[in-house]
């Protein structure tokens, strides 16, 4: 088993996806030609199985020469190696679609994250929706979570916009992003339900999670934001690129899971357009298997015996 380390490893303040793939299929390349390995399969847990998709779309099908920031980014002619296989593990949809699903809709102003809609804000004890919440509350959460995603996204690029005009094209601005940890799905275990454990999050209890040091996205760049966390303009999407892919898929769903509920696993496999897709639940077990150390050897076995089947 071969660890690859994308330029970002510990800090993804700054990250831009595309040169992850670019990372990636260096990785690849070097494993091919250098150590002679005669098939690759790509492992992406949690994060790494978007990335893992995105890189596999890209070598199949290349069609991306900058980023959604428009810096150059060319996978096109970058000769990418496509694996041989991919195993998607406690994998969510995409870093995007994750961090607007968490994204706090009640924030009114990025410039004065105090200054909150009660309507949206479940920790508030004022708020007049409580659980179990109502599917036309669910509806118009999901749409204002959306609604802020994009108007940070406007932002960004307007900021951008500014720079360039000034002829400071290569200058970055580093921001906050408050609030991103809020979900109807961590108050309401009716929704998306699961083994999970009602009222909390992967980071703990998601009231401090929400505001506090340490979130998705809590310290980023106007760049890294598009390719990272856009709702509309991040391009690894894993339901989009999963639908490019040919070679053969496995998806591994961990039940308990407080990170990546059993609908991004679903809409992952669902998406998948390869002819040879394998579906796995590990029953109780959570996003790292710090709860449940002895459901690992489970889900190495379904792993091994996936990997045996196909002679890699």
């Amino acid at each position: 088993m071969i660890y690859g380390n994308p330029r970002y490893r510990g800090n993804d303040t700054a990250l831009i996806l595309e040169k992850c793939v670019l990372d990636l299929g260096a990785c690849i390349a070097d494993l091919k030609r250098r150590f002679a390995y005669e098939k690759v399969v790509l492992g992406g847990w949690s994060g790494g199985g978007s990335l893992s998709l995105f890189y596999q779309a890209q070598a199949e099908r290349p069609t991306l020469t900058t980023t959604p920031a428009g810096d150059v980014a060319d996978l096109v002619n970058a000769g990418l190696t496509p694996a041989d296989g991919v195993m998607l593990l406690a994998a969510h949809i995409g870093r995007s679609v994750t961090l607007t699903e968490w994204l706090d809709p009640s924030v009114l102003s990025e410039a004065d994250p105090e200054a909150r809609d009660v309507e949206f804000c479940l920790y508030d004890p004022q708020c007049p929706n409580q659980p179990p919440y109502t599917q036309s509350f669910v509806d118009a959460f999901r749409d204002a979570q959306r609604a802020r995603n994009r108007r940070i996204t406007a932002w960004a690029h307007e900021r951008l916009d500014e720079m360039r005009v000034r002829g400071e094209g290569d200058r970055e601005r580093p921001f906050v992003v408050y609030g991103t940890m809020m979900d109807v799905r961590w108050r309401d275990p009716s929704q998306d339900p699961s083994d999970r454990r009602p009222g909390a999050c992967y980071l703990g209890d998601p009231r401090i999670a929400n505001d506090g040091p340490v979130g998705l996205a809590r310290f980023t760049t106007l760049r890294s934001w598009l390719s990272q966390w856009s709702y509309d303009e991040s391009r690894a999407n894993s339901v989009l690129n999963g639908a490019q892919i040919s070679c053969p898929l496995l998806v591994v769903n961990n039940t308990a899971d407080l990170a990546c509920t059993p609908s991004h696993a679903r809409r992952l496999f669902a998406a998948a357009s390869s002819s040879d897709k394998t579906y796995a639940d590990i029953v109780g077990a959570d996003h790292y298997y710090a709860e449940r150390p002895d459901l690992l050897p489970q889900a190495v076995s379904v792993i091994e015996a996936w990997l045996r089947e196909r002679n890699f």
